[in-house]
């Protein structure tokens, strides 16, 4: 699941890392009595009532002699209630646990070990709360959609609703004439019937699947189709959007293909459905063979949409259709291992999108996303990736970025140890082992170190069961021609008493160093493990400097002496990659949150990068200057501080202007729109902001007339000075309209929600 976009991430990763502190109180598990082998489902949705009926039939293996069944059920209402066993066939009493989300089906004679069948009829309602079986509405039209991740199919049906309980599922749809209906099986038959003004939709037995991975979507939709590698694809929409899903039908036919060559197996489904809606609680949802989005996470009106909405919509796709293997095929077993979903997906999105873009540079950008899992791995309130949690609110909690950025990093970090061939051939037998069932954190880590002959086990095993992250105090020093480096670790906090107090975590962290040379650009490479507090290590020849994270592929901080660290920053252009310089300026910054370096020598090393036009660089500068800016520069020092960024970040405005280039790459367009926004927000330019204002007139007139991908900042800068006259332009119907294509799924001409990630 894509529970939000990547320009939300820096705003909400405190809140949900507060939030899995608070989880709910007792367990809701499901006893150990039966396993559903395969269901049955009959569904009628009544848009004129706003609810459905259903009947389904269940077989189930009964574990041993039991007078009662329990499943997962909420808001729903039983009207017949029947198991049959050995050829009798018992009425069951139900009795409701709400509070549990549990209905309980009793019967006068025991029930014996062995197969034996439910059958329930049943009426539910269309809840308002985006979850379970829910109403969309759009331009006057209904739409029945669902989302049961992670614990809401029993508002749907009853059922046993935990991931280990896979199942097959035969679905029929009972519906009006004129809709559509969507499941994760292809249709079959569509016949008209029962009843004057219906027709019946059945669709294909799924493969053997968790319940949360039920879809089911009905309304006026529209659709186009494509294929990658024989599999049938098709986006479908609500009325008359259907163009803008051509984007997203290129990036999933891009991304079939990529991962049929990656994966041993190839996509284990017969089709694969992706449906638009534009009320959806999460970014997207990976239902097997039927993924259900946002609007705004699917669509893109090409003529307008900006760099970075691109890069979102084929991240999502990429994400989503990454989950038919690592989570659909192969599920975690229970919700706290929920990584092995969402850190896989994560991990693996970049890789087909970069293969189809590489001019938008996304290995960059998974630097950046380890970045945010750093910070929020340096609160205190942080949790392991591999987090307890028996309640629907403590699993909800887990769906945030330590799950999925921090276990990507993580899983990134380990390819980068074992080697990219190693690592994928033990994901392809992990896959392999465990295609069709489900799977914890110790069957992966167990199959790559099998596979490897490599301790990768201890390493992850550290990082996924302990909280927070460590930071690498490196010591370099020259004797006798040799260099020596002594590496120690310990866990990063904010808090600089925690930090200070140190506390009693250690990891098993793969180290690879950079080692500098008196020749520019002819630096060299050497990883070891450190497995203690502190370990020392000597390399031959004298190395002016030594970077401890050589590619930025390590999940760690890193600390450096003040001459070292002053060394690196005469010679970031030469012999550092983009990379590299981002992680620098990261943990510098890091070193400032507890008083090892001051603001000053932050701004300092930050001077030195006048010439910076690496638009992940300049991001990760950017999101800094800002913060100082907002937080810690004060009335008496702002004009200074302004004269200082405005002299930092003027020339490469002054380079890049306010118009792309004919043939400029995408990284450059957002680059533009970095620097202007940073010059004219943080630095108070007053060119800047009077070219925005300018430009945002202009494009309330004509919106062809600005870049797409600068058109967020012309705005954001606009709206500084603008006043109750420049909003009330917005205000206007067109210009509404303006912004929603701009944004899709803005509900209010908002047109400076694209820079609120910004501290």
């Amino acid at each position: 699941m894509r529970r939000w976009g990547k320009r939300m991430k820096r705003i909400l990763f405190a809140v949900l890392s507060f939030s899995a502190l608070v989880s709910g109180a007792a367990a809701q598990r499901l006893p150990e009595l039966a396993v559903p082998d395969t269901y049955q489902l009959k569904i009628e949705p009544n848009f004129s009532r706003d609810d459905f009926t259903g009947e389904e039939a269940i077989q189930i293996r009964v574990l041993r002699p039991t007078s009662q069944i329990v499943m997962n059920s909420a808001d729903i209402e039983f009207r017949e209630a029947t198991i049959t066993s050995s050829g009798a066939t018992q009425k069951a009493k139900v009795t409701l646990d709400k509070q549990k989300e549990m209905a309980t089906l009793a019967v006068d004679q025991p029930i014996p070990a062995g197969p034996a069948s439910i059958f329930i009829r049943y009426r539910g309602i269309f809840n308002g709360e985006l979850r379970g079986f829910y109403l969309s509405r759009v331009e006057g039209r209904k739409y029945a959609i669902t989302q049961f991740e992670a614990t809401d199919a029993r508002r749907a049906f009853p059922c046993f609703d935990e991931p280990a309980y896979k199942a097959t599922f035969d679905i029929t749809m009972v519906i009006d004439q004129g809709l559509e209906a969507i499941s994760n099986g292809k249709t079959i038959s569509d016949a008209p019937g029962p009843a004057a003004g219906k027709h019946t939709v059945h669709f294909a037995t799924t493969p053997k699947m968790s319940s949360y991975l039920v879809a089911l979507a009905v309304g006026a939709f529209d659709h186009i189709d494509g294929e990658a590698d024989g599999v049938p694809l098709r986006i479908w929409t609500t009325a008359g959007k259907k163009d803008q899903g051509r984007f997203g039908l290129a990036a999933a036919e891009q991304c079939i293909h990529f991962y049929n060559r990656y994966f041993d197996l190839r996509y284990p489904f017969e089709k694969l459905d992706m449906i638009e809606v534009p009320d959806f609680a999460s970014g997207a949802m990976e239902n097997t063979a039927a993924i259900i989005f946002r609007d705004s996470d699917l669509l893109l009106d090409s003529a307008q949409s900006s760099v970075d909405q691109q890069k979102e919509v084929a991240s999502t796709v990429a994400h989503e259709i990454a989950h038919q293997w690592f989570g659909d095929l192969v599920t975690m077993a229970w919700w706290d291992d929920l990584w092995l979903n969402e850190g896989f997906a994560n991990w693996l999105q970049t890789k087909p999108i970069a293969a189809w873009k590489p001019d938008w540079n996304l290995e960059l950008d998974d630097v950046r996303d380890s970045e945010r899992a750093l910070a929020v791995d340096s609160l205190a309130s942080t949790h392991p990736i591999h987090q307890p949690a028996e309640t629907p609110n403590g699993i909800n909690e887990l769906f945030d970025t330590i799950s999925y950025d921090k276990a990507a990093a993580v899983l990134l970090m380990s390819e980068n140890y074992l080697g990219p061939e190693v690592f994928r051939a033990g994901v392809n037998r992990y896959l392999k082992e465990h295609a069709y069932g489900n799977a914890t954190s110790q069957d992966f880590w167990n199959t790559l170190a099998s596979v490897s002959h490599k301790p990768v086990d201890q390493i992850m095993a550290s990082f996924v069961t302990q909280p927070g992250a460590p930071m690498v105090n490196l010591e370099a020093h020259c004797t006798n021609g040799s260099t020596s480096v002594t590496l120690s670790q310990q866990r990063y906090f904010y808090d600089r008493n925690l930090f200070a107090a140190g506390s009693n975590e250690l990891w098993t962290v793969p180290i690879c160093l950079k080692l500098g040379s008196s020749a520019p650009g002819n630096s060299h490479d050497e990883c070891r493990l450190l497995g203690k507090r502190s370990e020392a290590f000597t390399f031959s020849g004298c190395a002016p400097w030594v970077l401890a994270n050589a590619d930025t592929k390590g999940y760690y901080r890193s600390a450096y002496e003040p001459d070292a660290l002053r060394e690196m920053s005469r010679r970031l252009e030469v012999d550092f990659d983009a990379g590299e310089r981002v992680r620098l300026l990261s943990d510098e910054w890091a070193s400032v949150r507890v008083g090892r370096q001051t603001v000053g020598d932050y701004l300092g090393f930050a001077d030195g990068l006048k010439l910076e036009r690496n638009r992940a660089v300049v991001d990760e500068l950017s999101e800094r200057l800002e913060y100082i800016a907002k937080y810690l520069v004060t009335d008496s020092d702002r004009e200074g501080y302004q004269s200082w960024l405005q002299n930092l970040l003027r020339p490469a405005a002054k380079e890049l202007g306010w118009k792309p280039y004919p043939g400029e790459s995408d990284d450059r367009k957002i680059l533009r729109a970095q620097i202007l926004y940073t010059l004219g927000h943080a630095g108070g330019d007053s060119q800047v902001l009077a070219d925005a204002s300018q430009l945002a007139q202009q494009a309330l007139a004509d919106p062809a007339s600005v870049d797409g991908t600068l058109a967020g900042t012309v705005f954001a800068l606009a709206a500084q000075n603008g006043g109750a006259s420049f909003y009330d332009k917005l205000r206007r119907p067109k210009n509404i309209t303006f912004c929603s294509t701009l944004w899709p799924g803005s509900a209010i001409p908002n047109c400076s929600r694209v820079r609120c990630d910004l501290p």
